[in-house]
């Protein structure tokens, strides 16, 4: 696991860049403006190198701040469900905020506070990575995620989304080192390695995992919970050696010697 320092001061973050897309960190003065019904931003009790939230996030909450959530709640949607990450903070949100609560041990009310904030700061790294996941795992093919089916930018956004499932997955399952063999693909790797023509390693989307301690099966059968739309394994043609998850539209789950 990797570590960092997270009690940076408000004043040394104010106007910080996430480390994808552009976006600057939410501000560090107490009197910006909130969202209806939230907390003023002296009540976040630390803040942190990647983003920092000020105040209340709750069902009715909108922007770049519930979309900064989402993106960290995406493992947490329930079975056989992902959460939209558009910056709206509905009944799914709300409910993977709960869950995400629960899993850490805080209040599962599904309004994100100072508690959850700070549990989250202490999960990422300064790059928004959560701690046990790096962007180098999620992209084996070249170093500036170009190539594929969708901008560099948007193939690594749709890889964070991507770690932090993975997160919330070895969360679940003990809290127990896992094994990424590889993520991202641009059109020419995946045609290198006989991927399929539709291949969300393509998009950003996936991740091939080893067997680690866990097993093939286990992880085929976790993933259900957490958010991945497409599980192939044990079974399927070709993933006798792999568990493959993967996000994105539609559901296509099939690791029949594991039971999915």
């Amino acid at each position: 696991m990797r570590s960092r320092p997270i009690g940076f001061l408000l004043s040394a973050l104010a106007g910080a860049a996430l480390a994808f897309g552009g976006t600057t960190a939410a501000s560090a003065n107490p009197s910006a403006t909130s969202a209806p019904g939230s907390a003023s931003a002296g009540d976040v009790g630390t803040a942190d190198a990647c983003y920092t939230w000020s105040g209340t996030l709750q069902e009715g909450s909108s922007g770049e701040a519930v979309r900064q959530l989402q993106i960290r709640v995406a493992g947490y949607p329930g079975t056989g469900n992902q959460i939209a990450i558009d910056g709206a903070f509905g009944p799914a949100t709300k409910a993977a905020v709960s869950r995400f609560q629960a899993a850490y041990g805080l209040a599962a009310d599904g309004i994100a506070g100072p508690a959850t904030f700070n549990k989250i700061y202490q999960l990422q790294d300064d790059d928004c990575t959560p701690v046990n996941f790096t962007y180098a795992e999620l992209n084996r093919c070249n170093s500036d995620w170009s190539g594929g089916k969708v901008s560099a930018a948007t193939a690594r956004a749709n890889a964070l989304v991507t770690m932090w499932k993975l997160q919330a997955m070895r969360h679940a399952m003990g809290d127990r080192p896992m094994t990424v063999n590889g993520g991202f693909r641009s059109v020419s790797c995946n045609s290198a390695v006989g991927g399929a023509a539709n291949s969300r390693h393509m998009y950003g989307h996936a991740a091939d995992l080893g067997a680690g301690s866990q097993g093939f099966c286990a992880l085929a059968q976790a993933a259900r919970n957490h958010g991945f739309t497409e599980i192939l394994g044990p079974g399927y043609p070709g993933h006798n050696d792999h568990t493959h998850v993967a996000g994105g539209s539609g559901r296509f789950w099939s690791a029949p010697s594991c039971g999915i």
